[in-house]
């Protein structure tokens, strides 16, 4: 169920509406009922992979908490990365490898006619696998506690807002919000359904609009002059900011009908003065998470240039997941 689509535009006035006649823990409830539902949307099959994701980091971040032993700590967070890298590398890559083995044997001749199974990647599945690994790392560093109610945390990760395309967000942040009472103001709302409208005109007036006229350039570049091109790039940067940026606007703008803050993920990035400030105001979040849990983890920048490139292209690599 995308934010630009009809059904969200039945699903969201039913689900505030009954949220606002809740009381905390009945409206956390209700929120995860809603994300569920909200997901499972897409395909059902897939909400058992958000669940098994949930009580993994829930118990490993029990586990990790509870332990003095170092041996043990590491334990704790490497089930947890198991599972949730390993289901993100399965669905991400699964199907490269099956058509680069197929193209290998086209290419040596043995040709493999046999049907084989295709995986579709889990809508969202990089985001809230980052945001829950989040979690239990910040735990093993000790910067975060565990949350005991496991409602609570079910929310945290699968809430519905920001749960397929971001921001992603952390424990430290989000939490303390899902935890508490919360009262949303005449004022909170008006900004919400401000930052709604404003996504999407981007998304559909901007975006969707852009979309076809790029795919048009692109779809035989060889038969079009050198300004076409030019116009071709110009809307693809268009299309692209207007699509990322004005989701993250209507995230951002339903969540605060829900009384919650979510990180601003886009800071126009077109007007940076160099690459560095572009990274520093593209998809906030993703490159902060990036930055603390890989970058800096390998080394940073700290070691010579050679493992600087190394630890560049590995957090590439699994930015790019």
């Amino acid at each position: 169920m995308w934010f630009n689509s009809w059904e969200f535009l039945y699903f969201l006035p039913t689900v505030l509406a009954i949220y606002y006649n809740l009381n905390r823990r009945a409206q956390n409830l209700w929120l995860v009922v809603a994300s569920y539902f909200f997901y499972g949307w897409w395909d059902w099959r897939f909400l058992s992979l958000v669940l098994a994701s949930t009580l993994v980091d829930y118990f490993a971040g029990l586990y990790i908490q509870n332990q003095q032993d170092t041996g043990k700590r590491k334990r704790g967070l490497y089930a947890s990365l198991l599972m949730n890298l390993g289901a993100l590398s399965l669905f991400k890559y699964f199907n490269f490898f099956v058509d680069s083995f197929t193209a290998l044997g086209d290419s040596i001749g043995l040709n493999f006619n046999t049907p084989v199974m295709r995986l579709l990647p889990p809508v969202g599945i990089s985001f809230y696998t980052f945001q829950t690994l989040s979690y239990t790392i910040d735990i093993y560093r000790r910067k975060q506690k565990p949350v005991r109610n496991f409602i609570d945390f079910a929310l945290y990760v699968t809430y519905f807002p920001q749960l397929v395309a971001g921001p992603i967000e952390r424990a430290s942040t989000l939490l303390p919000q899902i935890q508490k009472k919360r009262i949303v103001t005449l004022e909170q709302f008006q900004a919400g359904c401000l930052l709604i409208l404003i996504g999407l005109f981007k998304k559909i007036a901007l975006a969707d609009a852009a979309a076809p006229l790029v795919d048009e350039v692109f779809a035989n570049p060889q038969a079009q002059s050198s300004i076409i091109l030019l116009k071709g790039l110009y809307l693809f940067s268009l299309q692209i900011y207007c699509d990322f940026s004005g989701y993250s606007s209507i995230a951002r703008g339903v969540s605060k009908l829900i009384g919650i803050e979510l990180s601003e993920n886009f800071q126009t990035p077109y007007l940076a003065a160099n690459i560095t400030d572009f990274w520093r105001r593209w998809h906030i979040t993703l490159s902060r998470w990036l930055r603390d849990y890989l970058y800096i983890p390998l080394g940073g920048n700290r070691i010579g240039k050679t493992r600087t490139y190394i630890n560049l292209m590995l957090t590439m690599l699994i930015g790019g997941l």
